[in-house]
């Protein structure tokens, strides 16, 4: 809820280390906290975070959960790659309404 909360207001860079403090902590982060980091990834238009958060993503095993791609898709067409977007929608083996727009 705090990283979500932080992400939703603005406050990206506190979002970023509360997730990555939950790291340090052991506690294991699913869909929802993905897709509340990768908002502040956005939010921040940070590449270098969200490349980050994408190859945690995939060591944990949730590239292919919807909304966590739909996320990745977001941050990285926010930050100015394209390319790399239209890489994830390809490889997302569900893709919902959320995903084609």
């Amino acid at each position: 809820a705090m990283i979500a909360g932080y992400a939703q207001h603005g406050y990206g860079e506190e979002a970023l280390k509360l997730f990555w403090q939950m790291q340090v902590e052991c506690v294991k982060p699913n869909e929802v906290t993905f897709t509340s980091a990768l908002k502040a990834c956005s939010n921040l238009a940070s590449l270098e975070q969200g490349k980050k958060m994408h190859t945690f993503i995939i060591k944990c095993g949730f590239e292919s959960h919807p909304f966590v791609g739909n996320a990745l898709i977001d941050m990285y067409a926010k930050c100015g790659k394209i390319e790399q977007a239209e890489q994830v929608f390809e490889k997302m083996p569900n893709r919902d309404v959320v995903s084609w727009t």
